[in-house]
């Protein structure tokens, strides 16, 4: 039974009663008012006027993927199948300029349904056919002139499922918003007066049943501030969680441990590096803890920049740990962070080198989850001591049992991969203090998007590449429409390893047995390939696929998974790089063995090393002059520059090959190409951006939940977040727990979680 009101907090069973809530949890994990009408219509349509779809929209359009259409019936016919028993109805449906066949399967009462001038609503799954796009058996609502005087002036579409249409979700928010209470709005009345915002209730309203585009625009920009707003004081709030214990006081010296490695430097520092390592000695030579994020394109020097302050650290006889994301690279970075040191890294050893001196040395140590019981526990003293100024390490560093004498600095390379909880629980080790903090990452963001993503942290940006440091040429290979490129890129390895220098090949998983434990698995393709984990075909689909043209269904028998190393690597050891010396590398080979490989590749024994992602970070061959990455439109742009970061290093000119399938003229194609034309980190975070889903770029923030991101885009709303960033820090300086705020205590909460808004209890 319907109640006479309801609020956010009221349960859709009681709103709407059990029939139709069940699906709507469901499908859809929506439980209660509040979930429903913050479940957004993610598109319109003006059902008063006729919509024209473009040549370019088409393009937008995906094989497979849901959609809902208003459009009018042209015709309508009915047959027997040629190939199978059965009948089959054809119904051509336009939108505007564009038309869409809808077959429907053995209903033949749906030609007599849809007679042509009939207008409805279809939602089904699109897939091509004969040239065209095809709805199989959709769903449908046939609008007499009544009903679709009724509907609002711009239609909302709904993110629906096969089991859900669009239409059943906005039929149950009509419902709802006819029952809704006014909603306690969270944001006080100066703050929306001061930037022109509208209620919450007009806001929720408005996004469900506009009548004017300029309506839905006004409740959207209430509704993202909402969501900036909740997101910037969770990160505020725990910035302050994080500062309210002093951090240990590391102030330089002129004669310690730091100077000395200045003078060892064999190169100048860029102005930048000077310029940001000027700013972070001076943050940590105070009590306040430092938050940093350092970011920089690839090469340009972040390990430097952190080894500097690492030793700064040091000299105050304090410790400092540096936590990779994979084993490979934590190893890559304990060999790199020797190297550099030289004997000021040998604290503790005997050495014949003039230049050894026991008062200025450390010890870099490395702890990682594979270490043999020996070399472990040899490990853990080495920290619990204090022997150790340096651990370098990866999650092993964050378990239990593991301590440090006196914890002064946690460096966190590659942020995207740990969260915040793992930062604070190595605060956790330091005692009365907390560490500071410097989170390097490795793909350069446009400052407003760092703000989005990383708000509870000042920045720092590197934008200087080193002296000497020579641009990458690009070149995107479609190996399937020109095999003969590819063929000479194999040539290409050959001239390359007979020059003197090496060569890597990634692809983008191991084998059969799936992807890297601890790694990033790329993205799934962008363009035309079918994604191979995809499920089968329904009994609809499958009638389908027969009737494609021969053409069409080879096609998809074509698609295949995506290139492994263990198949690459011994083919090519076979064919075109038979002769060269040849290694693979990945994330489930023993650490012994990927140490040996990698530091094999290192001193020059191997010319050629097959890869997955475990070298997408850190890795640093100087000799190493180029890269064919296999089936690039597999990964990611901001990954695959990455990859490419990977050459480069030395003096000799580099190349990278991004070798893909895809269709010649393809999204995927198109967005490699671009790539290739892009050497700018910067930019290519933005091309990374415009291709990805924005909850797959904000959903890190909310711990395994259900997004409360919903309209928040990093690209778009930089402005709108700086702005509540400002807001935020206003409100928690004067009420850091929110007490007299209970209602943006709870827009937190909905917005990051509870466990990300733990900082509300515990300051």
């Amino acid at each position: 039974m319907l109640v006479a009101v309801v609020g956010m907090d009221t349960s859709l069973r009681t709103a709407l009663g059990d029939k139709t809530a069940r699906p709507l949890a469901r499908q859809l994990e929506l439980e209660t008012v509040g979930d429903l009408l913050r479940h957004y219509p993610r598109k319109y349509i003006e059902h008063a006027t006729v919509t024209h779809t473009s040549e370019r929209e088409d393009q937008r359009f995906r094989p497979g993927e849901h959609v809902t259409l208003l459009g009018t019936v042209e015709k309508v016919a009915g047959r027997r199948m040629r190939h199978r028993k059965g009948h089959i109805v054809e119904a051509t449906v336009s939108v505007g300029a564009q038309r869409f066949t809808c077959t429907f399967f053995n209903q033949p009462y749906r030609e007599r349904d849809l007679a042509p001038g009939t207008r409805a609503l279809f939602s089904g799954d699109l897939s091509r056919y004969r040239g065209g796009w095809q709805l199989a058996a959709p769903e449908f609502i046939v609008l007499n002139a009544g009903a679709e005087a009724q509907l609002p002036g711009l239609i909302p579409i709904y993110p629906a499922t096969r089991k859900l249409r669009s239409w059943v979700v906005m039929l149950a928010v009509r419902q709802v918003l006819d029952l809704l209470d006014e909603p306690e709005d969270p944001l006080p009345d100066t703050l929306r007066a001061t930037h022109g915002l509208a209620s919450l209730g007009d806001a929720l309203r408005r996004v469900h049943l506009p009548d004017t585009r300029e309506e839905e625009r006004e409740a959207r920009r209430r509704l993202v501030w909402d969501e900036a707003f909740g997101l910037q004081l969770a990160m505020a709030g725990r910035r302050a969680s994080a500062t309210t214990r002093p951090a240990p006081a590391c102030p330089r010296r002129d004669d310690g441990l730091a100077a000395a490695f200045d003078a060892r430097l064999p190169f100048a520092l860029t102005g930048a590096q000077r310029s940001v390592g000027e700013s972070l000695s001076e943050a940590l030579a105070g009590e306040e803890p430092l938050n940093r994020l350092l970011q920089g394109d690839v090469g340009s020097g972040k390990t430097v920049v952190a080894l500097r302050a690492m030793l700064q650290v040091v000299d105050a006889g304090r410790q400092a740990v540096l936590l990779a994301p994979t084993e490979v690279l934590a190893a890559q970075h304990a060999r790199s962070l020797q190297a550099m040191l030289g004997p000021l890294g040998r604290a503790g050893e005997l050495s014949d080198d003039p230049a050894a001196d026991p008062e200025h040395a450390t010890r870099v140590t490395l702890l990682t989850g594979s270490l043999g019981a020996k070399a472990r526990r040899q490990a853990l003293l080495d920290a619990q001591s204090g022997a150790a100024g340096i651990v370098v390490g990866t999650h092993a560093v964050i378990q239990q049992g593991v301590g440090f004498a006196d914890l002064g600095l946690v460096v966190v390379d590659e942020q995207h991969r740990f969260g915040v909880h793992q930062r604070d629980e190595l605060r956790s080790r330091s005692g009365p203090t907390t560490p500071h903090v410097l989170v390097m990452t490795a793909t350069p963001i446009p400052r407003t998007v760092a703000l989005t993503l990383y708000g509870d942290l000042d920045i720092s940006v590197l934008d200087e590449l080193p002296t000497g440091r020579k641009p990458i040429a690009t070149t995107a290979v479609p190996a399937g429409v020109k095999p003969r490129w590819l063929e000479r890129a194999w040539e290409r390895v050959r001239e390359e390893v007979a020059a003197g220098h090496q060569a890597y090949v990634v692809c983008p998983r191991i084998g059969d047995e799936g992807g890297e434990p601890g790694e990033q698995w790329p993205e799934p393709p962008a363009g035309d390939l079918l994604d191979p984990e995809a499920p089968g075909p329904d009994e609809f689909e499958e009638a389908l696929r027969k009737l494609r043209p021969p053409d069409e269904e080879e096609q998809e028998e074509a698609a295949r998974p995506p290139l492994a190393v263990t198949d690459v690597g011994p083919m090519l050891a076979e064919g075109p790089l038979a002769g060269l010396r040849l290694e693979i590398l990945h994330g489930r080979m023993p650490t012994d063995e990927k140490d040996a490989v990698m530091r094999a590749f290192s001193e020059g024994r191997v010319d050629v090393l097959v890869a997955t992602t475990v070298i997408e970070v850190g890795v640093d061959v100087p000799n190493a002059t180029m890269m064919i990455i296999m089936d690039a439109d597999r990964f990611g742009v901001s990954q695959l520059h990455q990859l490419r970061g990977r050459v480069g290093r030395g003096a000799a000119a580099s190349s990278c090959l991004l070798v893909t399938e895809a269709a010649e003229g393809s999204p995927a194609l198109q967005r490699l190409e671009r790539l290739a034309a892009t050497p700018d980190g910067f930019e290519v975070s933005r091309i990374d951006l415009e291709v990805r889903d924005e909850g797959d770029v904000l959903g890190a923030q909310q711990s395994g939940r259900r997004s409360g991101l919903h309209m928040l885009s990093v690209l778009k709303h930089g402005d709108l977040v700086a702005e509540a960033r400002e807001e935020a820090r206003a409100v928690m300086a004067d009420d850091p727990l929110l007490a007299r705020h209970p209602g943006l205590a709870g827009l937190v909460r909905s917005v990051v979680g509870e466990a990300e808004a733990a900082f509300l209890d515990r300051l």
